[in-house]
């Protein structure tokens, strides 16, 4: 399999993983956190790579760790969410530089882990893709029905005798692990665009909840696919085309809206705030 094809799998995988993680995201309003997570792994990255070991592996560990940061900051009170990922983002992304300025002759496979590239994907790569697909699969078929019990009705799930840690500690394991495995294709500072786009652009114009899933599957691996022939076509960063479709088929979504409201096709619904916590 030559590398464009192997970017095209990549692609399609990681747009089918929005379908799944990137609508948890959106639905639970964790995009700052997903954009916080994806900037605070710098480190891992370069730590790894110091040490000579999978940039994944070292992300994916201090993902972990900053996900146990942020949910001690948010319990302090007086902080939320919101700060204590606000905090996370600058103190991850600041020491990922500071350490990549130390140890300069890593070179490329650093700065890849800041805007990636799809077309730099190795097999690896593609394989632990195909494999968080599958986890998210099977783990939201399990447990789907308490998810969207605590995320529409917290105050109902914990009436009802139901934990929320639970819950939590499963969408957050999803968010780390979407986010992670894009890093490859997309780098962190785009990693979050082909997850969180799509599903934010299927929110918009999906009839009911049951339309989100699939309708961001299919957003997200058109817009990858689109930015990867873009690319190709007029010789463009492939990462940074890839982000522009998937910014580009939100934008679209959201003037589709607004001419379906102005028709009469549809009520207008409450406005989407991506970053509200």
């Amino acid at each position: 399999m030559n590398y464009f094809a192997l970017a095209a799998l990549e692609l399609t995988l990681l747009g089918l993983l929005s379908g799944l993680v990137g609508t948890v995201i959106v639905l639970r309003r964790r995009s700052f956190f997903a954009v916080a997570l994806s900037h605070a792994t710098f480190p891992g990255g370069v730590v790894f790579a110091v040490l000579g070991y999978n940039l994944l592996l070292g992300q994916a560990i201090f993902a972990a760790l900053l996900v146990l940061i942020m949910t001690t900051l948010s319990r302090v009170p007086g902080q939320g969410r919101q700060v204590a990922s606000g905090v996370v983002l600058s103190f991850g992304f600041a020491l990922g530089t500071l350490l990549a300025g130390l140890n300069p002759g890593l070179g490329v496979p650093v700065e890849a882990l800041l805007v990636g590239s799809p077309l730099s994907v190795t097999v690896a790569d593609v394989i632990a893709t195909a494999a968080v697909l599958l986890a998210a699969l099977l783990t939201l078929a399990v447990a789907r029905r308490s998810i969207l019990f605590h995320t529409f009705d917290p105050e109902g799930y914990a009436a009802a005798g139901f934990r929320a840690w639970p819950v939590e500690l499963v969408v957050s394991a999803l968010t780390v692990a979407g986010v992670v495995v894009a890093m490859p294709a997309v780098g962190a500072i785009l990693g979050v665009a082909i997850l969180i786009a799509p599903a934010a652009a299927a929110r918009l114009l999906a009839p009911s909840i049951g339309w989100i899933p699939p309708l961001a599957a299919a957003l997200g691996v058109l817009s990858g696919l689109v930015g990867l022939w873009a690319s190709r076509a007029f010789d463009l960063a492939a990462g940074g085309a890839v982000g522009l479709a998937a910014s580009a088929v939100f934008l679209l979504a959201l003037a589709g809206r607004g001419l379906l409201v102005r028709v009469g096709a549809r009520r207008p619904g409450p406005a989407i705030d991506l970053y509200a916590e």
